[in-house]
């Protein structure tokens, strides 16, 4: 894909197209981390830490399995 390098205020830019946004899990005004390695430029997401609640909301809104189990009783000097 060819892309034109724009002028954007006192910067350039290139614009992105929505179908590459979705294949590289890029989102509006979200950093990226940017690098030159040989001549070539690399746009990566950057590693956000999730919140408590935003890993549960990925499960459904539940946190994990909190149902008690019953391991029967205590064997061998086992103390409960």
């Amino acid at each position: 894909m060819v892309a034109n390098i724009l002028k954007w205020g006192n910067s350039q830019g290139i614009i992105i197209p929505k179908n590459i946004m979705k294949e590289c899990n890029f989102h509006i005004d979200e950093p990226v981390d940017i690098e030159v390695n040989n001549n070539e430029l690399i746009i990566r997401n950057t590693f956000k830490h999730k919140s408590l609640e935003e890993r549960a909301e990925a499960y459904g809104g539940k946190l994990g399995p909190f149902e008690e189990y019953d391991w029967g009783e205590p064997a061998d000097g086992e103390v409960w």
